[in-house]
């Protein structure tokens, strides 16, 4: 975003989105009435200093321009460990935000404090023109729109210099940055929902490269670099709106890729879909209505005030707790059910007056130290998931929506697993 955009991120993606819905959403609204029948609103989205560690001096070598660079291993990225015959799974829960940036606001750094004091990782889906200047914009030749076009604008050389001050330090903390892709156009007339496989790829080899080349493109030749090689860190996403996923994982597959977040399912236990993990969104309770909604800041707004930002002044607090308690509500029936992931998506935005990142923060402190639970990155859940018998996992699908098992845990998952394969953590050790 330019200067003055930065400075009120907010305020301008509220009047964004208020009057074009369709073309400012990070997700759709997805509400199911009580007969279980499903409806589609078309819906938002924003974003953009405390600095990280840096990786000792001996440890990096840059890459390409200097913006970013290879320092090793991520710290504090757990090693993956196979479940025992009749071990109880862990509850995990992921919570995300979609493109992900420090603005004015310092919703970036004040999560990532929070998570840090409450034992948590997250994943943060960069948009990539958040590291694009808005005098660079002509570098940015979007799928089916004129260069330099963007539905979220682009950035300013202090924002830049702010997020990947954010995104350095989180990645040393053990966060992941996915993508949230580049100039988040929904709808008709050319939105994500209309690309093919090959304008998919584009899209993704941009966002790439506005990460790769930060330091060139904003003149910051002297900056520190970002601590990770992105074409090895980026391994998955959500997309604008939650449109265009069919097409995309097709590209995504193809290029290596490891999950996507960009659907919308029930709390079940987690399949892969063409070929990649699909880590979607779930739908949790709206206490004191008769449907469910999507687990996003979004969509609980949709289902308060519409899409207007900043509704009744006299419910906001009101309409944080309900969902606050509507996370608490889908966490709680997992927990004590069949354990199946809880997916958390937000924005790092103030609608209606902050209470809804005010609902996010009381679940992390609610959740994230209980026993037996994990909040984590979407690369250590599919880390986990891929480090499973495959035949836990089926059974593991077969619990409905809070459901536990009939019998005990040790009996339902009492069965001999299958040999890990070579390689993969709890497999036996190979012989001398």
């Amino acid at each position: 975003m330019a200067a003055t955009q930065r400075i009120a991120a907010g305020a301008l993606l509220a009047a964004a989105c208020a009057t074009a819905l369709a073309g400012c959403t990070s997700g759709p609204t997805v509400s199911r009435d009580a007969s279980g029948s499903s409806g589609t609103k078309q819906g938002a989205h924003g974003a953009k200093q405390a600095p990280g560690a840096a990786a000792p001096k001996s440890a990096v070598r840059l890459i390409g321009d200097g913006s970013t660079s290879y320092t090793g291993a991520q710290p504090h990225l757990p090693r993956p460990v196979r479940l025992k015959p009749g071990q109880k799974p862990p509850q995990f829960v992921v919570f995300s935000w979609d493109g992900a940036g420090e603005d004015s606001q310092k919703l970036f750094s004040h999560f990532r404090k929070i998570a840090k004091a409450n034992r948590a990782t997250m994943t943060y889906f960069l948009s990539g023109v958040y590291m694009l200047p808005e005098e660079k914009r002509d570098l940015y030749r979007p799928p089916e729109h004129s260069p330099g076009r963007s539905d979220i604008g682009f950035n300013d050389t202090q924002g830049i210099g702010d997020t990947v001050k954010q995104l350095r330090g989180a990645w040393l903390e053990g966060n992941e940055v996915g993508t949230h892709f580049n100039g988040h156009f929904c709808g008709s007339g050319g939105g994500v929902g209309e690309w093919s496989v090959a304008e998919w790829k584009s899209e993704i080899a941009q966002a790439k490269a506005f990460v790769k080349s930060w330091k060139t493109n904003a003149a910051m030749k002297k900056s520190s670099a970002l601590p990770f090689d992105y074409e090895k860190e980026l391994i998955g996403a959500r997309t604008p709106c939650l449109e265009g996923q069919k097409n995309f994982m097709k590209a995504a597959r193809d290029l290596g890729f490891r999950y996507d977040s960009s659907g919308v399912n029930d709390q079940i236990w987690p399949k892969k879909k063409e070929g990649l993990w699909d880590l979607s969104m779930q739908l949790v309770p709206v206490p004191g209505r008769a449907f469910e909604t999507l687990t996003m800041d979004y969509n609980f707004m949709v289902n308060q005030s519409g899409t207007a930002t900043q509704g009744d002044p006299d419910k906001q607090a009101y309409w944080g707790d309900q969902m606050r308690d509507g996370l608490l509500k889908g966490f709680e029936r997992a927990y004590d059910g069949n354990r199946a992931p809880l997916i958390i998506g937000n924005h790092f935005e103030s609608w209606n007056g902050g209470n809804y990142m005010r609902a996010v923060q009381e679940v992390i402190e609610r959740v994230c130290t209980k026993s037996e639970v994990r909040c984590v990155s979407f690369h250590q859940l599919a880390d986990w998931l891929d480090a499973q018998d495959p035949a836990t996992l089926e059974k593991l699908r077969t619990l409905k929506v809070g459901e536990a098992p009939k019998e005990s845990w040790t009996s339902f998952l009492s069965g001999r697993p299958a040999p890990a394969p070579k390689g993969v953590p709890g497999a036996p050790a190979a012989k001398p």
